[in-house]
């Protein structure tokens, strides 16, 4: 198949594509619902309703090209636009290479187990990806403090607290039981307007590893996930620790506690006594070849890859940090900044599924790696667990024969330590890079957007239309995600969110000259026009994962200079999202982030809670176009302006 390569407009370090990364170099997936929350069918078992979920559709070529058409043009100049009309026109035509990519499509449909979309979207998106995963595809959380666990103010540099081995404790404990309901298949089937939910993804929450490979990577789960122990990183060591006896029963709390406290003595000890083992999770932030050729060369020893074996297939991992001052964590921004990259990548294992990091003063979030799962998935776990985490727990007697935790061993070639040094070197410079904000409004919320008679997702999108369009004069792609979960395997769609009528309110907001009555009017068809584009792409009708799929069907660079549409640079340019935006409402539990997907974009993570709305904002300090700071009061102001013209509007009514 022909490689996809990255446009030079993106710099390598930016952030992994997922979607049209592959084929624009600048998009990248965000798993949300688009604010709208799934409620659950009981009936029956995790996967009853898998057989009667419809196959994800492939749209015509005429309906796709019509939409991507209309998304062009807030960001085209006139001359520009007919430019693109006559490449469309030309590729979708019957002696254009439209048709000829639609059939080889429509025969990888026929000849797909369940979706045309999952294993191209699985290579394009995320395994391809060359970059680190480290920052550019990990996404990370700060799940909501437990008012039982005080948050501890001042923790000395380099020490364990038992505020910070009980929550993990806890939380440990509750996500056991999860992974023991998912084998059980006893967790209730996610449904939207009653509708079933593919919940395949779940499948993929534990016991999974994304492993480096040259070229295209790999990932290795289990289900029923069946392993008895989980991976700790603790001083940037790796140790397995067991929390199910032999015959399968699942460690008390107060033993799972103690096996973390005797855990972190056992490394303590051994540094003490003879220097800490070499840190090869660092490679696991490291360039994706670099990582895979290092592997290879520990995978020469018999006890690496036993030591490899069960970092794989331990169920999650779960970090204690230390080495971080908790003066500076009990600052949401700064824990947040942690969660992403720790000290410039140590202390985690970035290719494990799911990692739950516990800070030294007791706050808790977590750090995953997007491939196998979308972020409101795991999401899901993640909020049950911190709910039932306040709450009275009955706990376990204490499982016989549990077996102590086993720091593992390393045998480290010299080529391997200088790929250890060279991976700490550029996570280093990568993270100093990334810059973490967080932001919102407390006057209103999702209640009051309600009596305005639009969604609160689609008020967000439109008011971040407006913001973008008054601190930058510009108009830009945007990328927010939809999810395909209603199909067999379906992961998400791009809704694309500068829309015309969108990029009209912003126009109209600060014109003097246009009526608070007219203004209001265009807010309306411009969320209007959101809602309508997010229920389209919700029914696979969408834009950017049809032209992937086309993409991915060339075969030779001939072929990839007649295909037009791909070939007209409003193609990259409508898959560059400046504004790269994830819905993860509600927000009270779980507050999420990620970085830009391009060079001078934001990455914009939002929640729009009942009443308040909060998000997070990421740039790249480097880049010239973009001022987060600054882009942020913008948003706040701009939400807030809208708050009171719609009051003002509504008083009148």
């Amino acid at each position: 198949m022909l490689r996809f390569a990255t446009p030079q407009a993106a710099r390598m370090r930016s952030p992994a594509s997922a979607a049209l990364r592959a084929i624009a170099g600048a998009s990248r997936h965000r798993s949300t619902t688009a604010g709208q929350q799934e409620a659950s069918i009981k009936p029956g078992g995790t996967f009853s309703s898998q057989a009667s979920l419809p196959r994800l559709p492939i749209p015509t070529l005429k309906e796709t090209a019509t939409r991507y058409l209309k998304s062009l043009e807030p960001l085209l100049a006139p001359a520009d636009y007919a430019r693109s009309e006559k490449a469309v026109a030309e590729f979708v035509s019957d002696s254009g290479l439209g048709p000829v990519l639609q059939q080889r499509l429509q025969q990888v449909d026929r000849e797909a187990q369940y979706s045309w979309l999952e294993d191209i979207w699985l290579k394009k998106a995320y395994l391809e990806w060359r970059g680190p995963s480290y920052i550019n595809v990990n996404w990370y959380a700060l799940v909501g403090d437990n008012p039982h666990f005080a948050v501890l103010s001042d923790v000395p540099r380099g020490q364990i607290t038992e505020v910070q081995l009980q929550r993990a404790a806890r939380l440990i404990t509750h996500m056991l039981e999860a992974n023991e309901a998912l084998n059980a298949q006893a967790i209730p089937v996610d449904a939207q307007k009653g509708q079933p939910m593919c919940m395949d993804q779940f499948k993929w929450q534990f016991g999974t590893t994304r492993i480096p490979r040259m070229g295209c990577d790999e990932l290795v789960h289990q289900y029923p996930s069946t392993a008895r122990h989980i991976l700790l990183m603790y001083r940037n060591q790796a140790v397995e620790v067991p929390v199910y006896s032999a015959d399968g029963k699942r460690a008390s709390l107060v033993q799972i506690a103690g096996q973390l406290a005797q855990a972190t003595r056992s490394v303590d000890k051994d540094i003490a006594a003879a220097g800490a083992r070499p840190p090869v999770a660092n490679l696991t932030a490291a360039h994706r070849d670099d990582w895979a050729q290092a592997r290879a060369l520990l995978e020469q020893d018999a006890g690496n890859r036993a030591s490899l074996a069960s970092v794989d297939a331990a169920l999650f991992g779960v970090c204690l940090d230390v080495d971080v001052d908790a003066r500076d964590t009990a600052d949401h921004e700064r824990a947040m900044a942690v969660l992403a990259h720790s000290d410039a990548g140590a202390n985690r294992w970035y290719d494990k599924a799911m990692q739950l990091v516990v800070l030294s003063n007791g706050r808790v979030g977590v750090n995953c790696e997007h491939a196998p799962v979308d972020a409101l998935t795991t999401g899901r776990l993640l909020m049950e667990a911190a709910a039932k985490e306040r709450g009275v727990l009955r706990d376990l007697p204490p499982a016989a024969g549990l077996a102590p935790p086993t720091p593992l061993q390393w045998n480290v070639t010299a080529d391997v330590a200088e790929a250890v040094t060279k991976a700490r070197s550029d996570a280093r410079d990568l993270a100093a890079d990334l810059r973490i904000l967080l932001g919102g409004v407390s006057e209103y919320g999702a209640q009051w957007i309600k009596t305005l008679g639009v969604s609160p997702d689609a008020f967000f999108q439109v008011a971040l239309q407006a913001a973008h369009l008054r601190h930058h004069g510009r108009p830009v792609a945007t990328y927010e995600s939809a999810s395909l979960r209603r199909f067999l395997h379906g992961r998400t769609e791009t809704i694309r969110s500068c829309t015309a009528d969108a990029q009209a309110f912003a126009r109209a907001l600060d014109d003097r000259d246009t009526a608070e009555g007219a203004k209001l009017e265009l807010f309306r068809r411009a969320a209007a026009t959101h809602t309508a584009l997010t229920a389209a792409a919700a029914q696979g009708q969408g834009v950017d994962r049809h032209l992937l799929g086309l993409r991915a069907q060339l075969r030779s660079a001939a072929e990839a200079e007649r295909a037009s549409l791909f070939a007209d640079p409003a193609f990259a340019q409508s898959c560059a999202f400046v504004l790269s935006t994830s819905n993860v409402t509600p927000g009270d539990m779980f507050r999420g982030g990620f970085a830009p997907v391009v060079a001078d974009g934001y990455g914009i993570n939002y929640a729009m809670d009942r009443e308040d709305i909060k998000f997070s904002l990421s740039d790249w300090r480097p880049s010239a176009a973009t001022d987060a700071p600054a882009f942020r009061e913008t948003i706040a102001r701009t939400l807030r302006d809208l708050h009171a013209a719609g009051v003002q509007a509504l008083s009148k009514q």
